[in-house]
């Protein structure tokens, strides 16, 4: 698979440029612009390179811990189903976690109920 990691980074200059992000929560679930990465790193898609994410940690006013999320069906233990998501299945991407300024945030999507956001972080707790 070829990567535009050019266009990419025209795009990340924009997104740097940004005044701060939005104020977000723990449990909600943004559109980000994840961006093209390296190998095996989730990327994000179309013109903006977005993907949803699931807010897992705040660190500061402007940093958090994401978790990528996926329509994929594929079951494996860290992709844990957490539901629909608009009108697709959503897994969460457990492997993928990451540290993403809020300048990435583009759109919340909405929350993830409580009982759910515990077992994905359990499992996190777990994959550590």
């Amino acid at each position: 698979m070829i990567k535009d990691f050019d266009r990419w980074n025209e795009k990340k200059k924009t997104i740097n440029t940004r005044a701060d992000g939005p104020f977000f929560h723990e449990r909600e679930i943004w559109w980000c612009s994840l961006g093209v990465n390296v190998g095996f790193e989730q990327d994000g898609s179309g013109d903006e390179y977005r993907r949803p994410v699931l807010v897992l940690k705040g660190l500061s006013r402007k940093t958090f811990v994401a978790a990528p999320l996926t329509a994929s069906t594929k079951s494996h233990p860290m992709r844990p189903s957490i539901g629909k998501i608009g009108n697709e299945q959503a897994r969460v991407l457990i492997s993928q976690i990451r540290v993403v300024d809020t300048k990435r945030l583009v759109r919340k999507i909405g929350y993830l109920n409580k009982d759910m956001f515990e077992k994905i972080r359990k499992s996190v707790k777990d994959m550590l």
